[in-house]
């Protein structure tokens, strides 16, 4: 399952796909969510660019959201501490268990 709760935490099980043309929810990818984001892989850059990006779609603080696993990898795991707003797509999945 790509989306779980962990107390009031949101943890979230991604397939990162940097450099595409725009930020976006792609869908389930295996056993993982996809997220396409516009930033280049290089120096962290990705990482800093899906912090933000999650920051706007959560409605979080940017020090709420921490990459727990796969800091060098497109496989990663992300935990968003006491998220305001749930994204529909991310409702769905919950939902769907």
């Amino acid at each position: 399952m790509p989306v779980k709760y962990d107390n009031d935490d949101l943890i979230l099980r991604l397939y990162l796909q940097p450099k595409a043309s725009r930020d976006q929810i792609v869908g389930v990818h295996g056993d993982e969510l996809k997220i396409a984001i516009t930033a280049p892989p290089v120096d962290g850059k990705a990482n800093a660019h899906l912090i933000k990006y999650f920051s706007k779609l959560f409605k979080v603080a940017k020090g709420k959201i921490t990459v727990e696993k796969g800091e060098l990898n497109r496989h990663k795991q992300v935990r968003i501490h006491s998220p305001e707003i749930i994204p529909e797509a991310i409702k769905q999945l919950l939902l769907s268990k």
